[in-house]
C-alpha cells in the first residue's frame, strides 16, 4: 500500500478546523511563532466599532451591535517600516495632552512641518516637543509654561527622529 504525497479525499475537509475556513501551511521564523498565533486567535488586530458616538455629556442611548470592525494598527500606522513606539516621561507637553506614560506613535517617513508634535534629538538625548519654526528661529518649544522652550541657534543640525501621529495613554 503506497504511503505520502496526496490522495483524493485525504486529509480533514476544507473548513472544518477550528477556524471554520480553509488554512494554508505556511513558513514563518521560529521567533515570531507565538507571536503570530496570538495574532490569529485574536482574529488579527480588528475590534467591534459601535455605529453610536459617546456623549460626554448627557448619556446617550448605544445600539447594541456594533456595525463595522475597527482595525487599530490600520489607524495608528500609515507606514508600519516607518512607525515606532515610545514611551514619554516628565511634565513638558502635559498640554498637548501627552503625559507622563502614555505611549506615542511615532511616523519617521513624514517630514516634520511648523508646529508639529516631534521626537528629537537634543544634546545627545531624545526629547518630544512642538517644532516651531518662522523666517529666521527654530526651537523646540515645551507645551507647560514651566519649562522653557529650546531654541536652536542658526546653522545647527536638529535631527527629528520622526512626527507624533497618536498618544495613546490609560485614564
Amino acid at each position: 500500500m503506497p504511503r505520502g504525497g496526496k490522495r483524493k479525499g485525504a486529509g480533514r475537509p476544507k473548513g472544518t478546523g477550528k477556524f471554520g475556513v480553509p488554512t494554508k501551511a505556511i513558513r514563518v521564523p521560529e521567533a515570531m511563532t507565538e507571536q503570530i498565533v496570538n495574532f490569529v486567535h485574536r482574529k488579527g488586530d480588528i475590534y467591534p466599532l459601535y455605529p453610536n458616538q459617546c456623549q460626554a455629556g448627557f448619556p446617550a442611548t448605544l445600539e447594541e451591535l456594533p456595525s463595522e470592525e475597527l482595525d487599530l494598527i490600520g489607524l495608528l500606522v500609515q507606514n508600519a517600516p516607518a512607525t515606532f513606539f515610545v514611551r514619554a516621561t516628565g511634565e513638558s507637553m502635559i498640554g498637548a495632552g501627552i503625559f507622563a506614560g502614555d505611549l506615542l506613535v511615532v511616523d519617521k517617513s513624514v517630514e516634520a512641518e511648523n508646529n508639529d508634535i516631534v521626537i528629537a534629538i537634543v544634546n545627545n538625548e531624545f526629547t518630544v516637543k512642538r517644532l516651531i519654526r518662522d523666517a529666521n528661529t527654530t526651537e523646540l518649544r515645551s507645551e507647560n509654561p514651566d519649562y522653557p522652550a529650546i531654541a536652536i541657534p542658526e546653522g545647527t543640525e536638529l535631527q527629528v527622529w520622526g512626527v507624533v501621529k497618536h498618544v495613546i495613554h490609560t485614564v
